[in-house]
């Protein structure tokens, strides 16, 4: 019972030490970015998520995924080296979406022989367009002469 706890512990020690590895490949300025209370027809809104590489060789990021297609994300398809900066561009679209939102792009990055996934996040609030009143045409009805 003392060996199967002792490999349970070494296990758990293990997994921790790889997560604690993963936290150290690129560190975030930020993860999640607040716009606020934004217009809904100021259409899209945009930041930007900048970090820096901390691991001793180049990362590429393999991909970048939006949890939903409001949210549109974009990111250099070029090395990160050692101790340099990279970034994601996120764009929200407003339009027809008012009240609040909270939504995660996962970034993917990769040395080469390793994968590693990291999450980002954008939020807000979204402020109703203001109605406004319909327009009306002028009825124009065309007057045709009485047949006799």
């Amino acid at each position: 019972m003392k060996k199967l706890l002792s490999l349970a512990f070494a296990i758990m020690m293990i997994a921790c030490i790889s997560a604690q590895e993963q936290a150290n490949v690129v560190v975030f300025d930020e993860t999640t970015h607040d716009f606020g209370v934004i217009k809904e027809e100021d259409g899209r809104v945009t930041t930007v998520f900048n970090f820096t590489n901390t691991t001793q060789g180049p990362l590429t990021i393999t991909n970048v995924r939006a949890s939903c297609g409001c949210t549109t994300p974009a990111w250099n398809k070029e090395p990160i080296a050692p101790e340099g900066q990279g970034q994601i561009t996120v764009s929200y679209n407003a339009k027809g979406r008012p009240g609040a939102f909270h939504k995660s792009v996962t970034i993917t990055l990769s040395n080469g022989n390793e994968t590693f996934t990291y999450y980002v996040y954008i939020k807000g609030k979204v402020t109703p367009a203001e109605q406004q009143p319909a327009q009306t045409s002028p009825v124009v009805i065309e007057a045709k002469p009485a047949v006799k």
